[in-house]
């Protein structure tokens, strides 16, 4: 696959997933907008490694629940690109992988599904409505949501997440039916548990262990592979694919 030319931005991109997905957009050419909220020497981190290789990268400070502070990156962006073709929807709220601390049904208050309401939903609504301008002008673009497997297969029920991205992938689908007049797809990557990453720091090697055994490809997900599934749908592979999700989680979700 080859980016050469496009700029893409990455949100959360200093660490874990969305630093594997900006590292693989910036080996293939692409003109990388690393986004970060407070982390700065990490996402220089993964600019200066992506330079490193031969391509071009910038970090850029937005925290994504702000819509003022979207925009200006995403002007920030423009002004120093010129132009705005993939966006990677990766930011969320802090969470962390943990079945033995986990709030059950019972105990879990509507401000914990409002805190990953508004970093999954809410980041990627801010983020996709001050770039999709920008894209209509630029005669199309990419949207790639991260999602969760766990929409489909709860094997630990972590209510605040999962439902947080699962409107995630409903409103993916809504902008979807929307921007394909505009040459814009929206699509959505549903990893399974993903290590080594922050959020799975806390999860006990039971757990995992556990998982492992009821996936085919008989590992957890590598932030490697996650950033696959992303470049395709950014890709033209992936020119008449919108709408869709993908289980990225060595077959533990099939559909």
């Amino acid at each position: 696959m080859d980016f050469s030319g496009k700029v893409v931005l990455i949100t959360g991109s200093s660490r874990g997933i969305g630093a594997a997905v900006a590292e693989a957009f910036g080996s293939r050419g692409a003109q990388v907008i690393v986004n970060y909220i407070r982390n700065k020497a990490a996402a220089e981190a993964v600019a200066e490694r992506i330079r490193g290789q031969g391509g071009e990268a910038v970090a850029l400070q937005a925290d994504v629940t702000d819509p003022q502070a979207v925009q200006a990156m995403v002007s920030e962006a423009e002004e120093a690109f010129g132009r705005l073709d993939v966006v990677v929807n990766n930011a969320l709220s802090p969470y962390s992988f943990d079945p033995k601390r986990r709030k059950t049904a019972w105990e879990i208050g509507w401000n914990d599904y409002q805190e990953q309401l508004e970093g999954s939903l809410g980041g990627a609504f801010h983020v996709c409505r001050a770039a999709i301008p920008l894209m209509k002008e630029g005669g199309g673009g990419r949207i790639v949501n991260l999602v969760t497997n766990l929409i489909d297969f709860p094997v630990v029920p972590y209510h605040d997440y999962t439902t947080a991205k699962a409107a995630l992938l409903g409103y993916s689908r809504n902008l979807a039916a929307e921007l394909g007049a505009f040459g814009i797809t929206v699509n959505c990557v549903a990893p399974g548990l993903t290590s080594p990453t922050d959020s799975s720091r806390e999860t006990k090697e039971d757990t995992k262990n556990a998982i492992i055994g009821l996936t085919p490809l008989g590992r957890l997900a590598s932030p490697k592979d996650i950033a696959g599934a992303v470049l395709f749908f950014a890709s033209d592979w992936a020119a008449f694919v919108t709408g869709q999700c993908l289980n990225v989680d060595g077959g533990l979700v099939m559909r």
